[in-house]
Protein backbone atom coordinates (compact mmCIF):
# COMPACT_ATOMS: atom_id res chain seq x y z
CA UNK A 1 0.00 0.00 0.00
CA UNK A 2 1.79 3.34 -1.12
CA UNK A 3 0.21 6.43 0.82
CA UNK A 4 -0.97 9.89 -0.14
CA UNK A 5 2.30 11.47 0.48
CA UNK A 6 4.02 9.00 -1.75
CA UNK A 7 1.85 9.69 -4.61
CA UNK A 8 2.17 13.22 -4.28
CA UNK A 9 6.38 12.96 -4.80
CA UNK A 10 5.23 11.46 -8.18
CA UNK A 11 3.12 13.96 -9.40
CA UNK A 12 3.61 18.00 -10.70
CA UNK A 13 3.00 20.46 -7.54
CA UNK A 14 -0.58 21.22 -6.49
CA UNK A 15 -1.98 18.27 -8.10
CA UNK A 16 -5.15 16.76 -6.47
CA UNK A 17 -4.61 12.82 -6.38
CA UNK A 18 -7.24 11.77 -4.00
CA UNK A 19 -4.93 8.20 -3.45
CA UNK A 20 -4.61 7.34 -7.37
CA UNK A 21 -1.90 8.19 -9.97
CA UNK A 22 -1.76 6.40 -13.17
CA UNK A 23 0.65 6.73 -15.96
CA UNK A 24 -0.99 6.79 -19.25
CA UNK A 25 0.25 7.56 -23.02
CA UNK A 26 -1.05 11.18 -24.19
CA UNK A 27 -3.40 11.13 -26.75
CA UNK A 28 -2.71 11.47 -30.08
CA UNK A 29 -2.93 14.58 -31.99
CA UNK A 30 -6.53 14.01 -34.67
CA UNK A 31 -5.66 15.47 -38.22
CA UNK A 32 -7.41 18.51 -38.95
CA UNK A 33 -9.72 17.95 -41.57
CA UNK A 34 -11.15 14.49 -41.04
CA UNK A 35 -11.92 15.97 -37.31
CA UNK A 36 -13.39 18.91 -38.68
CA UNK A 37 -15.31 17.37 -41.60
CA UNK A 38 -18.82 19.65 -41.98
CA UNK A 39 -21.78 17.51 -41.16
CA UNK A 40 -23.90 17.91 -44.44
CA UNK A 41 -27.43 20.05 -44.25
CA UNK A 42 -26.42 21.19 -40.60
CA UNK A 43 -24.75 23.53 -38.54
CA UNK A 44 -21.34 22.62 -37.54
CA UNK A 45 -18.85 24.42 -35.40
CA UNK A 46 -15.41 24.29 -34.39
CA UNK A 47 -13.47 26.26 -31.65
CA UNK A 48 -10.09 27.84 -32.65
CA UNK A 49 -7.88 28.67 -29.45
CA UNK A 50 -5.37 31.79 -30.50
CA UNK A 51 -3.32 31.02 -27.41
CA UNK A 52 -5.04 30.76 -24.79
CA UNK A 53 -2.80 29.10 -22.02
CA UNK A 54 -4.37 28.51 -19.33
CA UNK A 55 -5.12 24.74 -18.82
CA UNK A 56 -8.24 25.47 -16.58
CA UNK A 57 -9.85 27.68 -19.28
CA UNK A 58 -9.03 25.39 -22.38
CA UNK A 59 -10.73 22.62 -19.95
CA UNK A 60 -13.76 24.46 -19.52
CA UNK A 61 -13.79 25.60 -22.78
CA UNK A 62 -13.58 21.83 -24.12
CA UNK A 63 -16.17 20.76 -21.51
CA UNK A 64 -18.51 23.77 -22.64
CA UNK A 65 -17.97 22.50 -26.29
CA UNK A 66 -18.67 19.04 -25.58
CA UNK A 67 -22.34 20.62 -23.89
CA UNK A 68 -22.94 22.66 -27.19
CA UNK A 69 -21.87 19.53 -29.97
CA UNK A 70 -19.29 21.46 -31.25
CA UNK A 71 -16.81 19.04 -33.98
CA UNK A 72 -13.62 20.01 -32.61
CA UNK A 73 -10.98 22.07 -31.18
CA UNK A 74 -8.21 23.30 -33.07
CA UNK A 75 -5.48 25.27 -31.11
CA UNK A 76 -1.88 25.89 -31.78
CA UNK A 77 0.92 23.56 -30.72
CA UNK A 78 3.02 26.09 -29.02
CA UNK A 79 1.80 28.70 -26.72
CA UNK A 80 -1.25 26.42 -25.53
CA UNK A 81 -1.18 24.26 -22.41
CA UNK A 82 -0.49 20.48 -22.80
CA UNK A 83 -3.31 17.79 -21.76
CA UNK A 84 -2.69 18.03 -18.33
CA UNK A 85 -4.30 16.75 -15.54
CA UNK A 86 -5.25 20.25 -14.26
CA UNK A 87 -6.91 20.68 -18.18
CA UNK A 88 -8.40 17.43 -18.05
CA UNK A 89 -10.20 17.77 -14.37
CA UNK A 90 -11.58 20.82 -15.74
CA UNK A 91 -12.69 19.31 -19.07
CA UNK A 92 -14.89 16.79 -17.31
CA UNK A 93 -14.06 14.04 -19.47
CA UNK A 94 -14.32 16.24 -22.29
CA UNK A 95 -11.14 15.80 -23.49
CA UNK A 96 -11.25 11.89 -24.50
CA UNK A 97 -14.22 13.05 -26.38
CA UNK A 98 -13.99 15.57 -28.29
CA UNK A 99 -10.85 15.95 -30.54
CA UNK A 100 -8.71 18.19 -29.60
CA UNK A 101 -6.51 19.10 -32.66
CA UNK A 102 -2.86 20.88 -31.98
CA UNK A 103 -1.80 22.74 -34.97
CA UNK A 104 1.91 24.35 -35.65
CA UNK A 105 0.40 27.81 -37.80
CA UNK A 106 -3.48 29.00 -37.22
CA UNK A 107 -3.23 30.81 -40.03
CA UNK A 108 -2.84 27.87 -42.40
CA UNK A 109 -5.56 25.97 -40.31
CA UNK A 110 -8.20 28.59 -40.98
CA UNK A 111 -7.27 28.62 -44.34
CA UNK A 112 -8.05 24.50 -44.76
CA UNK A 113 -11.07 25.11 -42.70
CA UNK A 114 -12.09 27.54 -44.92
CA UNK A 115 -11.91 24.98 -48.11
CA UNK A 116 -13.74 22.59 -45.52
CA UNK A 117 -16.65 25.43 -46.35
CA UNK A 118 -16.41 26.87 -42.70
CA UNK A 119 -17.05 30.60 -42.38
CA UNK A 120 -14.70 31.70 -39.70
CA UNK A 121 -15.57 34.59 -37.09
CA UNK A 122 -13.44 35.99 -34.61
CA UNK A 123 -14.71 37.19 -31.34
CA UNK A 124 -13.45 40.30 -30.65
CA UNK A 125 -14.73 42.73 -27.36
CA UNK A 126 -13.63 45.63 -29.99
CA UNK A 127 -16.11 44.63 -32.55
CA UNK A 128 -18.57 47.30 -33.92
CA UNK A 129 -21.34 43.83 -34.63
CA UNK A 130 -22.51 41.89 -32.47
CA UNK A 131 -22.04 37.89 -32.72
CA UNK A 132 -26.11 37.66 -33.14
CA UNK A 133 -26.00 39.80 -36.04
CA UNK A 134 -23.13 37.52 -37.63
CA UNK A 135 -25.75 34.64 -38.30
CA UNK A 136 -24.40 31.94 -40.75
CA UNK A 137 -25.88 28.38 -41.62
CA UNK A 138 -23.48 25.38 -42.00
CA UNK A 139 -20.12 24.96 -41.14
CA UNK A 140 -19.08 28.03 -38.35
CA UNK A 141 -15.46 28.36 -36.96
CA UNK A 142 -15.50 30.71 -33.55
CA UNK A 143 -12.29 31.89 -32.98
CA UNK A 144 -11.25 33.07 -29.71
CA UNK A 145 -8.19 34.89 -28.38
CA UNK A 146 -5.89 34.83 -25.45
CA UNK A 147 -7.05 35.78 -22.03
CA UNK A 148 -6.12 39.45 -21.67
CA UNK A 149 -4.38 40.11 -25.30
CA UNK A 150 -7.05 38.31 -27.49
CA UNK A 151 -6.85 37.20 -31.22
CA UNK A 152 -3.20 38.07 -32.66
CA UNK A 153 -3.35 41.10 -35.26
CA UNK A 154 -2.61 38.15 -38.34
CA UNK A 155 -5.39 35.58 -36.76
CA UNK A 156 -7.84 38.39 -36.43
CA UNK A 157 -6.81 39.62 -40.20
CA UNK A 158 -8.00 36.16 -41.47
CA UNK A 159 -11.26 35.57 -40.10
CA UNK A 160 -13.94 36.54 -42.39
CA UNK A 161 -15.80 38.38 -39.53
CA UNK A 162 -15.22 39.65 -36.65
CA UNK A 163 -17.52 40.46 -33.76
CA UNK A 164 -18.47 40.70 -30.18
CA UNK A 165 -20.66 39.40 -27.25
CA UNK A 166 -23.85 41.98 -26.69
CA UNK A 167 -22.81 42.79 -23.22
CA UNK A 168 -23.56 45.70 -21.11
CA UNK A 169 -20.23 46.99 -19.57
CA UNK A 170 -20.63 48.17 -15.57
CA UNK A 171 -18.94 51.23 -14.40
CA UNK A 172 -15.91 50.16 -12.71
CA UNK A 173 -15.69 46.85 -13.46
CA UNK A 174 -13.64 45.03 -16.87
CA UNK A 175 -14.95 45.15 -20.11
CA UNK A 176 -14.71 41.77 -21.44
CA UNK A 177 -15.39 38.09 -20.42
CA UNK A 178 -13.10 35.55 -19.01
CA UNK A 179 -12.17 33.35 -22.21
CA UNK A 180 -13.82 30.34 -20.94
CA UNK A 181 -16.94 32.10 -20.35
CA UNK A 182 -16.79 34.00 -23.35
CA UNK A 183 -17.10 30.61 -25.54
CA UNK A 184 -19.72 29.06 -23.59
CA UNK A 185 -22.03 32.42 -24.69
CA UNK A 186 -20.80 32.93 -28.02
CA UNK A 187 -21.91 28.62 -28.51
CA UNK A 188 -24.90 29.35 -27.09
CA UNK A 189 -25.69 32.18 -29.33
CA UNK A 190 -24.60 30.22 -32.30
CA UNK A 191 -26.54 27.27 -31.89
CA UNK A 192 -29.98 28.10 -30.49
CA UNK A 193 -32.37 28.14 -32.88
Amino acid sequence: MVGPAQIATLLPAGAVHQGLAALVKPLENPDLSESCEPTKGGRTVVLVLDQVTDPRNVGAILRSAAAFGVKAIVATAAHSPPESGTLAKAASGALERLPFVRVPNLVRALATLAELGYWSVGLDSAATETLDGARHQGAVALVLGAEGSGMRRLTSEHCDFRARLATHPVEGATGSLNVSVAASVALYELTRA
